[in-house]
């Protein structure tokens, strides 16, 4: 498998104790496919539900059942492959992958090996200091996932529960171009993002629909590949990063101790902070692919194909770089905004007809920090993209300052009063009346006249004027008001 040349990476490095090494990361990414129902039964995809609920006769492996391919998961499939730049196959064809677990009934996996649906294609990853790496993408293919086998509700028994069996997974295959933890963790992030932008997985790994088999392998700088290890099931980015940190420095010890690495499958224990061994690693030849008999070939219209081209949303890459060019956004700001479909949303709409930088840093900031604070998502949230963006119309145009604003905003997300309401109701409208401001000014001369002369001698003063000021006037003062006016009084600069 070729690696991609990515020449803006700074390497990274892990010391042992002969030497440096070099980390190679491929992913296989498992993202259930968003359907109603199954990729070859008419059952529910929905998650949850009574055990084995949602389970037809073919889910249940029942002799005698045909499956029937079904069409949208095969689009869902074909716009994930357009959104990862990917080559489509116009032939694509399911073979049977014979293994034999209790959750797996029919004792045979509908896969794609030899031919997938989707072909080589590319991500690309943001890195801290604005550093673009890209990630080339090997292939992938639809299968089913198999059911559930449950070991802790009885001593003696395992339980199975077939609800998930025949749901429609995307297996994503990265070819070994990740080079980090950071870099493995960044990846699965940005698939994940890429996949609820396209609105083809609803990526929630709490719930199993999107995990990562992590290969990691490590080699002498400028080395061939080594022999690869298989971390099964990772569900979290930070998970997936610290699988690959652990797994790659058991591997220098053993290979330093003078031992080999063997193929195998192995857990991630996050509590441990160590990667145990599963199962040694099979072969494609060991699970006896072949083509399914049951299902014909499939074949795709190249207009249905363009079709699905034209119908992509806009997607996390070319939102970020509008939002830089339209919105005058940075890099940065402009990547935490565009993360997820929704946040960006939220933004464009708080942001009609309003600073649109200022829009970015309240909620970034403010909001953001509220949410967190309080463990509510941003769907959830008591102030609407308009009442923030009206909030900040009352800055922008003098009503209320920054400092009155955060007390206002507080308001908000207690009361959900629009901004505007809670200034005039609090009293909390801001005094740009020159008259009232001089008059406060003249009040603390003539109480304070060794302090006049004082910040004449040293301008450092100025900042004591500026806060008795704004005391003196309970915070309401304009602030630029304020600062002008105290200059032409005490005569500074």
């Amino acid at each position: 498998m070729s690696e991609t040349v990515n020449p803006n990476r700074k390497p990274y490095r892990l010391k042992g104790l002969t030497g440096e090494w070099e980390v190679v990361v491929g992913l296989e990414v498992h993202a259930q496919v968003l359907s109603e129902s199954k990729l070859f039964s008419g059952a529910s995809a929905a998650y949850g539900g009574e055990p084995n609920a949602h389970v037809s006769l073919v889910d249940a492996g029942l002799p005698g059942m045909l499956p029937v391919l079904n069409g949208y998961c095969v689009e869902q499939a074909i716009r994930t492959g357009l959104g990862l730049n990917a080559k489509i196959n116009l032939f694509s064809q399911f073979d049977r992958k014979n293994y034999f677990y209790p959750d797996l009934p029919a004792g045979y996996q509908i896969s794609q090996l030899y031919h997938p649906i989707v072909g080589e294609g590319y991500l690309d990853i943001d890195l801290e200091n604005d550093v673009t790496v890209r990630i080339g993408i090997e292939r992938l293919h639809l299968e089913q996932d198999a059911g559930k086998s449950i070991h802790d509700l009885d001593p003696d028994m395992t339980f199975v529960d077939l609800n998930r069996s025949g749901c429609a997974l995307m297996e994503i295959v990265s070819k070994p171009d990740i080079r980090s933890p950071e870099e493995a963790g960044a990846y699965f992030k940005k698939l994940r993002s890429l996949v609820r932008y396209l609105g083809t997985s609803d990526g929630n790994m709490d719930e199993g629909s999107m995990r990562a088999d992590v290969n990691v392998s490590v080699r002498r700088p400028g080395e061939g590949l080594g022999t690869r290890c298989e971390i099964k099931n990772v569900n979290s980015v930070r998970f997936v990063a610290q699988a690959v940190e652990v797994e790659a420095r058991r591997q220098i010890e053993i290979i330093e101790d003078g031992g080999t690495i063997r193929q195998e499958t192995r857990l991630f224990d996050p509590k441990a902070g160590e990667t145990r061994s599963m199962r040694s690693k099979e072969d494609a030849h060991d699970y006896r692919y072949f083509p399914d008999p049951d299902l014909l070939p499939l074949e795709l219209d190249p207009q249905w194909v363009e079709d699905i081209r034209a119908s992509l949303p806009e997607l996390p890459d070319a939102k970020r770089a509008r939002f830089v060019s339209q919105y005058g956004l940075s890099s940065y700001d402009a990547g935490v905004l565009t993360a997820e479909r929704d946040p960006a949303d939220w933004y464009e709409e708080a942001a009609i007809g309003q600073d649109a930088k200022l829009v970015a840093n309240w909620m970034t900031g403010e909001l953001f920090g509220w949410l967190n604070k309080n463990g509510v998502e941003l769907a959830s949230s008591p102030v609407a993209p308009s009442a923030l963006g009206a909030l900040v119309g009352l800055i922008t145009d003098g009503t209320i300052s920054g400092k009155i604003a955060k007390d206002v905003f507080l308001i908000m997300t207690e009361t959900g009063d629009a901004p505007g309401v809670i200034v005039e109701r609090e009293g909390l409208r801001q005094v740009s009346d020159t008259g009232a401001i001089e008059s406060a000014i003249d009040a603390l001369m003539l109480g304070n006249p060794d302090k006049v002369a004082e910040v004449r001698e040293k301008p450092k003063m100025f900042g004591w004027w500026v806060g008795q000021v704004m005391k003196a006037t309970g915070g309401k003062a304009n602030p630029g008001v304020v600062n002008d006016l105290l200059k032409a009084k005490l005569g500074v600069e």
